[in-house]
């Protein structure tokens, strides 16, 4: 069966009408890396990422800027502000509630719900998720891996805050700290039932 065969995306094609500019945009202005590419090929990955996006001048005969794609980040608010450092209109927070899309943070900043959006120069849309936790299933449980340190960092001050609990449950000083910490981060990424 086809779902017995891993399949992850490797790159996303973006159609864009000056490659140059593109270029500059997500390599000076946003810090994504320049990877090694072939002649008429731009391929760029973002910080922490496992795909890339590629453009260029016949890649896709694609209108430009009528690409959409989610950037997810562990925080939402700093990776808006790093965003507006560096030149780049960021719209309004919006998030997920009850009644659909709404404006504003969610109020509990519960995973996947808190978003944001900017283009880029051709108008090609990207939206910033706030994930923390993964859905059950979504992360392979015998992997937990972090692209970043600010996203282990963040994993590790989530855990922190979780154990705190956990020791005035317990009413001691929890020794076996460190296992904790593991159990729960891996517990968190993959989506499963987190420690008590």
């Amino acid at each position: 069966m086809v779902m017995d065969i891993d399949m992850k995306v490797e790159v996303l094609i973006i159609p864009v009408a000056d490659v140059e500019r593109a270029k500059e945009f997500y390599t000076a202005r946003l810090g994504w890396r320049l990877d090694v590419t072939p002649p008429g090929v731009v391929q760029i990955t973002p910080p922490g990422s496992a795909a890339s996006i590629q453009f260029g001048k016949t890649l896709t005969d694609a209108a430009p800027g009528s690409a959409k794609g989610y950037l997810v980040v562990s925080d939402i608010v700093a990776a808006s502000d790093a965003l507006v450092a560096a030149g780049v209109e960021v719209g309004e927070f919006f998030h997920l509630g009850a009644d659909g899309l709404t404006p504003g943070l969610d109020p509990e900043r519960r995973t996947y719900r808190s978003r944001a959006q900017f283009n880029d120069p051709d108008g090609n849309t990207w939206i910033l998720q706030e994930i923390t936790t993964r859905l059950p299933g979504r992360i392979d449980t015998g992997m937990t891996s972090f692209h970043s340190v600010d996203d282990l960092s963040k994993a590790m001050q989530r855990a922190a805050t979780a154990h705190g609990e956990h020791e005035k449950r317990i009413g001691a000083a929890d020794p076996n700290w460190p296992d904790w910490y593991a159990k729960y981060i891996a517990a968190e990424q993959a989506g499963s039932e987190l420690p008590q």
